[in-house]
């Protein structure tokens, strides 16, 4: 079994790590982000993957240069959310884990890129870390379908499933048994973070492209001046956003029950959180707002 280091943050990682450690390798260190503040309180609390490392009892650090001090034969990168520097590479090798077939999506957010574009497809590749970002020769990849209405966080757990497969399987011989990989082939495209405005419900857009921001779990919209989440909706095919009416019924942004009129077709509201609220039905938010006609959603001066 080999001597190893990982590097993460997110959830995925620890799918890794576990993966790793039940198959009987020494993680011999976890390197994760420093303890931060999240939410309204004041204490610092550890990344989902420090705290996976702590569970298992493993060493952890939010030191990378640490990972040169303790003879590991090989790193894994998961999700680790910065660049390697080549002095560390020339030193300890290292493999990622990354959630696209490449060179499709290289960087931040792969899996979010693919669901807002649309994609039916997309997978996972093991590959050879170089100094730039997401262009090392690929030692194996699976491809994985993507379900229409499927959001972000299921299909991230199935693809850090995936990935943790393809790595045990790649460290079954041991790190001198892995192959030199193949070079990575096509067009890249890359996968920036996805900006707060991203994820602003605008409604003259197309229902189905605001079903796929609302696929990233975090879409949100305004009524009454206060936020609205999203959490699921479902897109319905309907004509062109009509001209107004006099009392502003077809706006885009105006309900017909939970369905809100978009700028081609409707986005039916299945489930939403209005701020300072537990989650609800759709129907249910609905039933309690008491709409008044020419009331929208996001109002008048949040449309483009």
């Amino acid at each position: 079994m080999a001597r190893l280091v990982l590097l993460g943050t997110p959830p995925a990682a620890g799918v890794s790590l576990t993966a790793l450690v039940r198959a009987g390798h020494d993680v011999a260190l976890v390197v994760s982000r420093s303890d931060a503040r999240r939410g309204r309180g004041t204490k610092a609390t550890p990344s989902p993957t420090k705290r996976t490392a702590l569970d298992l009892g493993l060493d952890v650090t939010d030191r990378l240069d640490d990972v040169l001090e303790i003879g590991a034969e090989l790193g894994i990168v998961v999700a680790y959310g910065r660049l390697v520097p080549a002095r560390i590479l020339q030193s300890l090798p290292m493999v990622n884990v990354h959630f696209s077939l490449l060179p499709r999506w290289r960087g931040a957010a792969p899996v979010e890129r693919a669901i807002l574009a649309g994609e039916a497809e997309t997978g996972v590749c093991l590959m050879r870390l170089e100094e730039t970002l997401d262009t090392g020769p690929v030692l194996a990849s699976t491809r994985v379908r993507i379900g229409e209405r499927e959001h972000l966080a299921p299909l991230t757990n199935r693809l850090a499933t995936l990935g943790a497969q393809l790595l045990v399987e790649a460290l079954a011989h041991g790190v001198d048994a892995l192959p030199a990989g193949t070079p990575q082939q096509g067009e890249p495209t890359y996968a920036e973070k996805v900006r707060a405005e991203e994820l602003h419900l605008v409604w003259d857009r197309p229902a189905s492209e605001l079903q796929r921001v609302v696929r990233l779990d975090r879409a949100w919209t305004t009524w009454r001046g206060e936020r609205l989440r999203v959490l699921d909706a479902m897109a319905h095919a309907g004509p062109a956003m009509p001209d107004q009416d006099d009392d502003g019924a077809g706006l885009p942004g105006s309900l017909e029950g939970p369905r809100v009129r978009t700028g081609d077709g409707v986005l039916e509201l299945l489930e939403v959180q209005p701020a300072g609220k537990r989650p609800m039905a759709g129907w249910a938010w609905w039933r309690g707002t008491r709409a008044q006609p020419g009331e929208t959603l996001g109002g008048e001066n949040e449309r483009r």
